[in-house]
């Protein structure tokens, strides 16, 4: 027969507990003992505080009377002490006073005792720096021979003072004595009746808790340590609990004997219908499992084969005497589902970080090294990336068949033997890489050894990668916007082959990181579309002059698109201009605007324009194009451009200078110092508003340094514009001697330390002289008949210059343009012969402003054909116009072979 079943407690063990738990059961009001215990707890703790109040009240009155007491009486004895009063009548009170204060001051244990004047000036006090000082306190009472006494809160805490007068021998207040006493000095009675209290208060309460554990102890044997609630709501619930829990529970008793199953106990572990009261041991379970729950020593969640389950058994010891509780849970299906999610968390982990450490850059190729990175160790021992073309160009994936290169590679060891970076590669049809490009699908290779496709790509290689480890890989194509970008390949070696699960966040891993090399990948080709405008858009070579030396930079603050540029432009008479401008904004707009504004100074340039009026030629042409775009609806505006022109003269040695809102120039002189010169600024260009531009005119020294530069260069964030300024000074200063190119290298390097937040355009330019000997001029009276002799005189000047071969073609450009001059010019009229180098220019100025025009005479003229012959046998002529009137110049090339043969000329049908 079954022993009979009920709690652990209702043993007669139950009557044995020990007293830890009696005593700890008092604390839970639930119980009837308890609640008496913290009844009786209250209202103890409420008398000890009572008393305790009632004491400290009783004994502060008693220590402020004392206190007053004490002052008083030193007060008073003080003042009617022999020869007070006699004292404070002596030309010295102090020197009479002071020593027999402190005295009684340290006897008697006061604070202070200061004697006042009755005017209230001390004679005495403890501290000698107070004596002498005015006492603000009414003192009335004291003086009418009444003692004055006041309670009040010192830096000491409470304390009293006591004042009374002090009289002579007619009656008189000769003197005021006050003294003080602090409160805590006084003696306190508190400190001696406390541990009393408390020691009441303990027993009282030690009494009440012996009383309350011995109702607990009787009433806990009464009822097995329940009360009438919770025992009837354990009898109502005791087989619904145990019988619809979905977890077994057995109760053994000491001797390893099954007390009590449950439903869900005998259904996991197969028991008969007649296991309770039998020894474990022979109930037909595994010995492991047996051997546990009959040694009754704790353990949690260890795993048990029985039959075809997993059980996760959890065994706690029970009882003074013995047994032991046991609870069984089926782990085999959340075994294998907690596989497959920690499997799923591991590839959404490893999605995360995909999302967040790939397409960091607009870089393709660190875009492709940033996915081998995140799939190395974790899906894979070894990733390799490759890319058609095009792609690492920037450039559109077209062709059926497309090289490819591989750009990233990445593994857990080195010396793989895969194609390393950089290897062009073209698969073969058959190849999974191959397969997956035509597919659009990711293709899974569980064993390279049977992979005969694979293997045909190049037998040598894939030998050594089989026996190098590496036995399975996914290839993944690179896809984004419909576009085949090239193909990624995962490859496993130490860790378990790939399967048809591996194949999705493979290709989820190759979408996020095709979208960022995508992106990446038309950065690229707008930044190589803008920079190629940009760049096409500046100077290249600058030409070599003889009248300058010119070094130049520059430098975009944004990836190689900017507005700011610059440009040397020969003029004629070995002249040069020199501009530099800026456009706002960066991108492609301000790059095309850039170039519109630079071609437009070359047209004006062309024209011989003078400084100012190119600049308000330029100013209306920006007003102009920013009135088209707003009539377009397009908002974005050239106004706030700027630019500075300058034209240099190597024969007289004359720089004329012009800025609209540009920064001025710099000019470093031979000797080395460095000046800001004075230049005129008008208004940025499509702001002027008609206002007129002023120039300045320099002559700089032979071997000067012009340096023209952008605001990119003196201003930056937090730096004010004339700081700028004083580094440019000193940067140039520590350049004398230099080379233009040179100077723009030092310059560059004092100045930026950190990236520049806007375009820098750097112009130095060091200027030269022509030499005199270089130079011939004449007067031409206004005589035809002097043709002849000034064409004799230039003749010779050729011979002395060792251009003879030159002199038939000069003699011929020079008599007409010296006959043009004297017939249609006006007085007066002038020859000029410079030679530039590989240049010979003749220049014929005169006082008029009419300009000749080329045209093609007839057969029937008679004239019109003498600026066909000049335009013929010269490289370039034209008409500038000068303040006195014209110049008609025509420039020749010295070169052999560049007079050219005139005998075509001669016979030509004209």
């Amino acid at each position: 027969m079954p022993p009979e079943t009920g709690p652990p407690e209702a043993g007669p063990q139950a009557h044995h507990r020990p007293a830890g738990p009696r005593v700890l059961s008092l604390l839970k009001p639930r119980s009837v003992a308890g609640q008496v215990f913290l009844l009786q707890l209250v209202v103890v703790l409420l008398l000890i505080a009572t008393a305790v109040v009632a004491l400290v009240i009783q004994d502060r009155n008693s220590a402020i009377q004392e206190a007053g007491d004490r002052s008083l009486v030193a007060a008073e004895s003080f003042a009617k002490a022999p020869g007070t009063a006699e004292a404070m009548q002596s030309d010295d009170p102090t020197a009479a006073l002071q020593p027999h204060a402190e005295a009684v001051r340290k006897k008697t244990g006061v604070d202070y005792v200061v004697a006042l004047s009755p005017y209230g000036f001390r004679w005495t006090h403890p501290d000698p720096d107070q004596i002498g000082e005015h006492v603000s306190a009414s003192y009335g009472d004291a003086l009418e021979g009444q003692p004055h006494q006041t309670t009040f809160d010192s830096s000491l805490g409470k304390a009293v003072d006591s004042t009374v007068a002090v009289f002579n021998e007619k009656g008189t207040a000769v003197g005021l004595v006050t003294v003080g006493v602090t409160v805590d000095k006084v003696t306190s009675t508190v400190q001696h009746q406390l541990p009393v209290i408390f020691a009441a208060g303990g027993v009282a309460l030690l009494l009440a808790a012996g009383g309350s554990a011995l109702v607990s102890g009787r009433l806990r044997r009464q009822t097995r340590g329940l009360l009438p609630v919770e025992m009837t709501r354990m009898y109502e619930h005791h087989d619904a609990v145990l019988h619809s829990v979905r977890e077994g529970v057995i109760i053994l008793d000491g001797d390893g004997r099954l007390l009590l199953v449950n439903d869900e106990a005998r259904r996991l572990l197969e028991l008969p219908p007649e296991a309770e009261g039998r020894p474990v041991t022979a109930l037909g379970l595994s010995p492991a499992l047996a051997g546990l729950l009959e040694s009754g020593r704790a353990v949690t969640d260890k795993v048990f084969l029985a039959g075809d389950l997993l059980l996760a058994v959890n065994l706690r010891p029970v009882g003074p005497k013995g047994g032991a509780v046991a609870t069984l849970r089926d782990t085999t299906e959340l075994r294998a589902l907690a596989g497959r999610a920690e499997v799923a968390g591991g590839r959404l982990q490893l999605l995360y970080e995909a999302s967040t450490r790939i397409g960091t850059t607009l870089d393709i190729e660190r875009t492709a090294e940033e996915l081998t990175e995140v799939a190395v160790p974790r899906f894979a021992d070894f990733a390799t990336v490759e890319l058609v073309e095009p792609v690492l160009l920037g450039g559109e994936p077209t062709g059926a068949r497309m090289e490819m290169r591989r750009i990233a590679a990445a593994g857990i060891r080195e010396g793989a033997p895969l194609a390393p970076v950089g290897t062009p590669l073209r698969y073969l049809p058959d190849n999974p890489a191959s397969v997956g490009m035509t597919t659009g699908r990711p293709v899974l290779v569980p064993h390279l050894a049977m992979a005969d496709g694979w293997r045909a790509q190049d037998p040598e290689q894939t030998r050594e990668v089989i026996e190098f480890g590496i036995h399975s890989m996914i290839s993944v194509p690179l896809q984004a916007r419909g576009q085949l970008l090239g193909v990624v390949e995962f490859w496993r070696s130490d860790q378990d082959p790939f399967e048809s699960d591996d194949l999705s966040p493979a290709e989820e891993l190759a979408a996020r990181a095709a979208v960022c090399i995508d992106n990446a990948r038309r950065y690229t080709r707008e930044h190589t579309t803008a920079v190629t405008l940009q760049r096409s858009l500046l100077p290249g070579a600058l030409p070599e002059l003889s009248a300058l030396q010119v070094g130049h930079r520059y430098l975009p603050a944004q990836a190689g698109v900017g507005g700011d540029w610059y440009d040397v432009i020969p003029l004629p008479g070995a002249r040069v201009a020199l501009v530099v401008g800026d456009v706002v904004g960066h991108g492609l707009h301000a790059a095309a605007t850039m170039g519109r504004l630079r071609t437009a100074v070359h047209n004006f340039a062309s024209l011989d324009l003078p400084p100012d009026e190119l600049l308000a030629h330029l100013d209306d042409l920006v007003t102009r194009i920013d009135q088209d775009a707003a009539a377009e609806g397009r908002t974005e505006a050239v106004t706030g451009a700027t630019c500075l022109y300058a034209v240099y003269d190597p024969v007289s040695g004359r720089c004329v200078v012009a800025r609209a809102g540009h920064p001025g120039p710099a000019l470093v002189s031979p000797d080395g110092s460095v000046t800001f010169p004075d230049i005129p600024v008008a208004p940025p260009l499509g702001v002027g508003g008609g206002l007129p531009v002023e120039t300045a005119e320099l002559r700089p020294a032979a071997d000067s340094r012009l340096i023209l530069y952008t605001d990119g260069l003196v201003e930056a964030k937090g730096r004010d514009i004339d700081v700028g300024l004083g580094l440019l000074k000193e940067a140039l200063a520590h350049t004398d001697g230099a080379t233009p190119d040179d100077t723009c290298r030092a310059v560059l390097n004092a100045m930026l330390h950190t990236r520049a937040s806007d375009d820098i355009a750097l112009l130095v330019a060091r200027t030269r002289l022509l030499d005199p000997a270089q130079v011939a001029e004449w007067e031409v009276p206004d005589d035809p008949a002097a043709v002849s002799r000034i064409r004799a005189e230039a003749a010779g000047r050729l011979e002395s210059w060792g251009l003879g071969d030159a002199a038939f073609t000069t003699e011929l450009i020079l008599s007409e343009l010296v006959t043009n001059a004297i017939r249609y010019g006006v007085s007066p009229i002038g020859l000029r012969l410079l030679r530039d180098g590989d240049s010979l220019i003749c220049e014929v100025s005169d006082g008029s402003n009419t300009s000749p025009h080329l045209r093609r005479a007839a057969i029937t003229d008679e004239g019109g054909r003498g600026l066909f012959l000049v335009a013929q046998l010269s490289r370039r002529w034209g008409t500038r116009y000068t303040d006195g009137g014209k110049i008609i110049w025509a420039e020749q090339t010295l070169s052999a072979g560049a007079a050219g043969d005139l005998s075509g000329l001669l016979t030509a049908d004209l």
